[in-house]
């Protein structure tokens, strides 16, 4: 009677040694397959960041080339607007000289009819 308990004893301990073996590869199981979840779901996030990152730089050197561009066609209309900023005030120039001498030339003009009349009035002209 106490061998049988002793064997029965034994026999439920193996059954439950095998049943927790069962359990505890089951448990590990699970744990690698929820860690293999978590890195895959973190892995999809990481990706995505990368792949984002991919595509704001390629934007920023579009827009800093851009940049180089807009300031290369702003220096060209500074200089555009500057040589016509020039011509004008030549353009100013020559017509306050042209205005001088218009002026001369009036002056000139009504000296000489002065004289032509203070000549032709006076007794003993031809």
């Amino acid at each position: 009677m106490l061998s049988s308990l002793i064997k029965e004893h034994q026999a439920k301990q193996s059954a439950k040694r095998t049943t927790q073996e069962l359990k505890r590869k089951e448990c590990i199981s699970a744990a690698n397959d929820l860690t293999q979840a978590l890195v895959d779901h973190l892995n999809v996030g990481v990706a995505q960041a990368y792949l984002n990152q991919k595509k704001l730089d390629a934007e920023a050197k579009l827009l800093h080339q851009g940049a180089i561009n807009f300031s290369k066609q702003t220096q060209q209309w500074v200089a555009l607007v500057e040589h016509f900023s020039s011509a004008l005030k030549e353009i100013g120039d020559v017509e306050n000289w042209a205005r001088s001498i218009e002026n001369d030339m009036k002056i000139i003009t009504n000296t000489l009819e002065r004289a032509y009349e203070t000549t032709r009035d006076q007794p003993g002209s031809s």
